[in-house]
């Protein structure tokens, strides 16, 4: 009984005190955001986006952030179980990196930074509720994700509306920075990407070409840039075929590959089903030579591929071969934190960290400030490219990627006009 009565007590008195802040105008705190919210465990792949359900932001979305002297949190929204929970799992290996780094050093102005992981699982109906939690809470300054365009663009109209960064850095879909002043990245768009990819395919591999493609938003709009790129090229496309995401069994649409004898096997893939395809092409006799996107671009490619993966050729911005000095530290730091080598996601989630800490250093503890520093300063830093700016698109200026090979079970560098 006595135990009732004081839960009793504390009910009245709470009560209380949210009515006096009421009157008083204020808002009760929300809880502060813990990291690793999520479980622990390519990019832009995913199913049609979802639109956000208007929403008028609450009180609790004032771009003003923590008070003075508490951390500064940024949320982090992405696949961190499921089918794509390797990029997640490498996102939160170079995140930490970068944090240890950055809290090391004194944090952003003596405060130190903290991030606030969401499993989504790159569902676009997943990112949505993620994105109004982050939202709400006035101490996430700016979030950081998703890795699938539809889920980022799902939850773009929710950060436009309460003026909060939403840094997608593996979103390639050319529309996802169209939704809004709010909406920054810094890979290749799918544009970009694949025109680069079928020029490499064309020039490196062979004329006649066949493509398989993931039956997603993403896959139908890179596949299609693609195939009029080759096109434009002189490349003669035998076949196009689709598959869906859950798919495992690749035989009936490979036979219609092997039948139509192309020299070259495009795969817009992630990693997972890019292996399998690969596996099961070789077991059926097709010894086409094999050009893929950079979602295959995984350690796990090569884990689940074998030696059916050998003699692919991809695309990717960041290579750890790369000889600047910067990339070489960031590659000898992360081999000896995590005995791997960083891959370009790795990289990437890397990258996010030190660029929207950077922002807020020099913009200040302010969502709109951060925005504006992004928008308009120059010599960002970034292990991919070197001091950049961001473009009017709100995407890096000049970047490029490069071509890389399987060989021997590892990533080696591809030089044009080799196969």
């Amino acid at each position: 009984m006595k135990t009732t009565r004081r839960r009793f007590l504390a009910g009245v008195a709470l009560g209380i005190g949210a009515a006096v802040l009421a009157a008083c105008g204020g808002t009760a705190p929300s809880p502060a955001p813990t990291t690793g919210s999520s479980p622990a465990p390519t990019g832009g792949g995913g199913t049609s986006p979802t639109v956000a359900p208007a929403a008028t932001p609450t009180a609790a979305a004032s771009p003003t952030g923590a008070a003075a002297g508490e951390s500064v949190w940024y949320g982090v929204s992405g696949p961190f179980s499921g089918n794509n929970a390797e990029y997640g799992r490498i996102w939160k290996q170079a995140m930490t990196m970068a944090l240890e780094e950055i809290n090391g050093s004194g944090g952003v102005k003596g405060r130190k930074v903290e991030l606030d992981y969401e499993d989504t699982q790159s569902d676009p109906k997943q990112a949505v509720p993620v994105a109004q939690k982050f939202v709400d809470d006035p101490r996430i300054l700016a979030e950081l994700g998703d890795f699938a365009s539809p889920a980022s663009m799902a939850a773009s109209p929710i950060y436009e509306r309460a003026k909060m960064v939403q840094f997608g850095f593996t979103n390639s879909h050319p529309d996802f920075t169209k939704g809004g002043e709010f909406m920054f990245s810094i890979v290749l768009t799918q544009q970009q990407d694949a025109a680069f990819l079928a020029q490499t395919g064309f020039r490196s591999l062979g004329k006649k070409q066949a493509v398989l493609y993931r039956n997603t938003d993403w896959g139908k709009v890179t596949q299609q840039i693609y195939v009029d790129t080759l096109k434009s090229l002189g490349g003669e496309v035998v076949a196009v075929e689709s598959y869906l995401e859950t798919e495992k069994d690749f035989k009936p649409i490979l036979s219609k590959v092997r039948g139509a004898g192309p020299e070259v096997l495009a795969l817009i893939s992630y990693y997972t089903d890019g292996a399998l395809i690969m596996q099961q092409a070789r077991a059926l006799g097709i010894d086409a030579k094999v050009i893929a996107n950079g979602a295959c671009y995984s350690p796990q490619f090569l884990k689940l591929g074998g030696d059916a993966v050998n003699g692919v050729v991809m695309t990717t911005v960041f290579f750890p071969d790369n000889p600047r000095p910067e990339v070489q530290d960031f590659v000898k730091r992360y081999r000896q934190k995590y005995n791997e080598t960083p891959d370009q996601f790795a990289a990437l989630a890397y990258d996010a960290v030190k660029i929207i800490t950077w922002a807020t250093d020099k913009g200040g503890f302010d969502r709109m400030a951060i925005q504006k520093t992004m928008a308009t300063g120059t010599d960002i830093p970034s292990v991919i490219y070197g001091p950049f700016k961001f473009g009017p698109d709100r995407r890096v200026e000049n970047a490029k990627a490069v071509p890389i090979q399987v060989k021997n079970g590892q990533f080696v560098p591809f030089a044009m006009g080799s196969g």
